[in-house]
């Protein structure tokens, strides 16, 4: 027997005990969420030596709290530099969240159950509340592009830009050539990609970016191959007054030109006025966290005055909201579960990827049992097929409590979009699954408004009628086969 056969024989016989005791740094590790340590365990005694390995390379949740301390630290430090200054266009987008005047706001919108989210999001997520904006909604690929390459083009001062995934495809190289030209002219242009959505990481495709004085950040650039901390956020911030946040990333599937997906239907939203000036705050906490070098040092222009009456005609209420290993709080999912249990009459739900934790799933069901109007949107070409066999076992229990669930069939839905009663919407890049509630960096707007929540709602009624509904018949007939994937892919869920 060859030396390598030998050495294979010992790591069999010995596979039950070095089992246990990677069972027992698993343990040790995930003591902090019994549901994750259970799943890992089941990995690591199921699949020896190499349920270990996947574990070390998308597990050890513990690891974020030491990693990202730092960062949370740094954004403090920001937060009070920025209270510091005072900047007048910062000031006076914040001004009206102030604590001393929140109780109008509070009184103001308590008739429509959303005072207590309201200020959920300020105390927890340190969402400001800001009235002087507009808002307008994209809702698919061609327009999301044109609308960006045309403020790209009008940029004067700065444009700060990321995305979790950006392709070098014909999509990528267009915006890239937008953005090298505005360096050309003396803009300020910055990048900021995550490394575990773009590995292994193409940088010949920035180039002409970086030639022409653009600088191009990579979050976390990976040293192997990592599925944990990813940095999801998919926002544009244009001289401060224009912002852009949502679902879509930079490449040709996103502009429906990919077969294997189709039509792509998302969903992003343009903002102008004050609202954008918070989202630049967190693209500069997540610059300054990657690109320590070449920071950037807190200044007036980012933060440009916008007078009242320039957005005041639409006067959106809007709350901007991240979250991620780097808070104390998961705020995008605090104010998503505080939705759903303050709605009375509707909940309406697009989600590329439906994997709820307990809380979520459970305030779903009893919404439904009480006479609340519950629908779920998921796709019926899914881009991944072992989250859909996790999605439909819990869409099954939801449809025995009353819930309406559908398969969008005209290719795929990737927006992240929840709708409650005539009057707030949360839009973003926050997916319905643990992923995006506990491990991703998450950004999502909450808008409080009758006009736009209808305007939501209206396009969510027009993807019904390009869904199949899933029917409780159906669901109870399905396959042996089904059932056994569906079950084995609930058990991983809080992996997923």
């Amino acid at each position: 027997m060859t030396m390598f056969g030998q050495i294979i024989t010992l790591l069999m016989q010995f596979a039950p005990f070095i089992n246990i005791f990677f069972a027992a740094v698993v343990i040790f590790s995930e003591r902090r969420n019994p549901a994750v340590t259970w799943a890992w365990l089941m990995v690591v005694l199921l699949i020896p030596y190499i349920g270990f390995i996947l574990y070390l390379l998308v597990g050890i949740e513990g690891r974020k709290y030491r990693t990202f301390a730092s960062k949370a630290r740094q954004n403090q430090q920001m937060l009070q530099e920025v209270e510091n200054k005072d900047f007048d266009g910062l000031a006076f987008a914040r001004n009206p969240a102030r604590e001393e005047n929140m109780a109008a706001f509070k009184k103001m919108l308590s008739s429509r159950h959303i005072a207590d989210l309201l200020h959920l999001n300020f105390a927890s997520g340190g969402g400001y509340l800001t009235q002087n904006d507009d808002v307008e909604l994209l809702l698919d690929g061609d327009t999301k592009f044109s609308r960006l390459l045309e403020d790209i083009k009008n940029a004067k001062s700065f444009i700060h830009i990321q995305y979790y995934i950006f392709r070098g495809d014909a999509t990528g190289r267009k915006i890239v050539a937008a953005l090298a030209e505005k360096a050309r002219q003396g803009v300020e242009v910055k990048l900021l990609i995550d490394g575990c959505g773009n590995f292994p990481i193409a940088y010949r495709n920035f180039k002409s970016l970086i030639a022409a004085g653009g600088q191009l950040g990579v979050f976390l650039p990976p040293r192997f191959f990592r599925m944990n901390f990813q940095n999801h956020r998919k926002i544009c911030v244009i001289d401060g007054d224009v912002g852009y946040i949502g679902g879509f990333n930079v490449g040709d599937e996103y502009m429906g030109h990919v077969k294997r997906f189709g039509t792509w239907r998302d969903m992003h939203i343009r903002i102008r006025g004050d609202a954008a000036k918070e989202m630049g705050l967190h693209f500069i906490m997540d610059w300054n966290f990657a690109v320590p070098k070449q920071k950037i040092e807190m200044d007036e222009k980012y933060f440009p005055l916008v007078p009242k009456t320039d957005y005041a005609k639409n006067g959106h209420l809007i709350q901007i909201v991240s979250s991620g290993p780097d808070t104390k709080w998961p705020n995008v999912y605090n104010g998503i579960s505080k939705m759903i249990n303050e709605a009375n009459e509707t909940i309406y739900i697009q989600t590329p990827y439906f994997v709820p934790d307990e809380n979520i799933f459970e305030s779903l069901k009893i919404a439904a049992l009480s006479g609340i109007d519950v629908r779920i949107v998921i796709p019926g070409n899914p881009d991944h097929f072992f989250v859909k066999w996790c999605s439909m076992s819990y869409l099954g229990d939801l449809l025995q409590a009353g819930v309406k669930c559908y398969e969008y069939t005209e290719g795929f839905i990737h927006s992240k979009l929840i709708i409650i009663d005539d009057f707030a919407t949360s839009i973003g890049t926050t997916n319905m699954d643990i992923r995006s509630f506990k491990l991703n960096f998450e950004i999502n707007a909450f808008i409080y408004d009758q006009h736009l929540t209808r305007q939501f709602k209206e396009q969510f009624n027009y993807d019904l009628a390009d869904s199949r509904e899933i029917t409780i018949e159906e669901y109870e007939n399905r396959s042996m086969t089904q059932k056994a994937k569906e079950a084995f892919s609930r058990l991983l869920s809080p992996l997923l």
